[in-house]
């Protein structure tokens, strides 16, 4: 493997390690008091800034067509999705733990192939072996889903300053688990509008600068309903102005920009490949942090990650036998490519 061809791998690695970092940084933010949906509100609105320049440079340098009121309001759907999915992530991380938090990202695809076969974007054939093995790899993934949500388990490993965590009451992480698995559940549908937009308006900075604006009006309206405290909105030079930073500057724009240049250089199985090693980043990050590793989380995650390769699998042979037959080519755009290829 040259140089060049080595890229994409190191870049997927810091996209996943730029993912559970953002998910660290905001739990001991929120730990140290930080409202989730204040957080949101701020990351967002920076975001904006930082992309509204560079969408004028798009503009100048690709010249798209001009965006219709049709695409602002597929937008607005995509931003309302996508910011319900941000609200759920942070609290659902406050109730859990970022490991609890990446294992759930595994059941992205599989939830994805359920609403593709819901809104007939995916067509199921009982007889291939493909359709097959992403049927069992959904299953397998929900249930290792619910294994790592409804059983904590004894600790496997954990220190001195750990030891409080396990007080922590077993119906908040089970709360944490279904509201990071409604994260997973929005995600997917956040993927399956994104694709229909793409199709029709590929300009991805215009997209993504239309998107967050969006979001900084949905979670602004949204805090500002349940926020009552005016001093929550108050900024100041700690742990919480930190992770505002990482998830406006880092995890928004730069782990989005990173991802896509990934993904345009070996598709989307290659990244998709790297979800899992969340789960181990996340695991040493939590560990390191002082939080408790327990039973549950480990069984759990194992289950995900087998129904998550699955899935995969299923998909990758699918798109070896269009390849094959001559239907299509990576990168085409015929919508006889299944719709999980877009997951990333």
């Amino acid at each position: 493997m040259g140089y060049e061809d080595s890229l994409p791998f190191f870049g997927m690695l810091m996209v996943i390690l730029i993912q559970v970092g953002n998910m660290e940084v905001s739990q001991v933010a929120m730990s140290a008091g930080m409202n989730k949906y204040v957080l949101a509100v701020y990351s967002n609105a920076l975001s904006t800034l930082i992309l509204l320049p560079l969408s004028f440079i798009c503009c100048r340098s690709q010249r798209p067509r001009p965006v219709t009121f049709s695409i602002l309001c597929r937008i607005f759907l995509l931003a309302l999705i996508g910011c319900s999915g941000q609200i759920l992530e942070y609290a659902g991380i406050q109730y859990s733990s970022p490991t609890l938090g990446t294992a759930m990202l595994n059941l992205i695809p599989a939830f994805t192939f359920i609403l593709a076969i819901i809104f007939r974007m995916e067509k199921l054939e009982w007889s291939s072996s493909s359709s097959q093995a992403k049927l069992l790899g959904t299953i397998v993934s929900i249930t290792g889903a619910s294994v790592v949500t409804f059983y904590k388990g004894p600790p496997i490993m954990m220190t001195p300053s750990s030891s409080q965590l396990l007080l922590s009451p077993q119906s908040s992480w089970i709360l944490g688990g279904i509201l990071l698995t409604a994260d997973a559940f929005s995600y997917s549908a956040w993927y399956i509008v994104q694709a229909s937009i793409l199709k029709i308006y590929p300009a991805v900075l215009v997209i993504l600068f239309h998107m967050f604006f969006y979001y900084t009006i949905l979670s602004a309206v949204f805090t500002l309903i349940i926020v009552r405290d005016p001093d929550a909105w108050r900024l100041r030079l700690d742990i919480g102005l930190v992770s505002i930073l990482y998830t406006g500057v880092v995890s928004s724009v730069l782990r989005g920009s990173l991802s896509t240049w990934c993904l345009s250089r070996t598709g989307p199985l290659f990244c998709s490949m790297f979800k899992p090693v969340a789960i181990i980043f996340a695991v040493v990050v939590d560990v390191f942090l002082g939080d408790v590793l327990c039973l549950g989380s480990v069984i759990g995650a194992a289950i995900t990650v087998v129904g998550f390769y699955a899935v995969m699998w299923g998909k990758a042979k699918e798109e070896k036998m269009y390849i094959d037959s001559g239907v299509v080519s990576f990168g085409s755009s015929s919508k006889k490519i299944p719709l999980l290829q877009n997951t990333e």
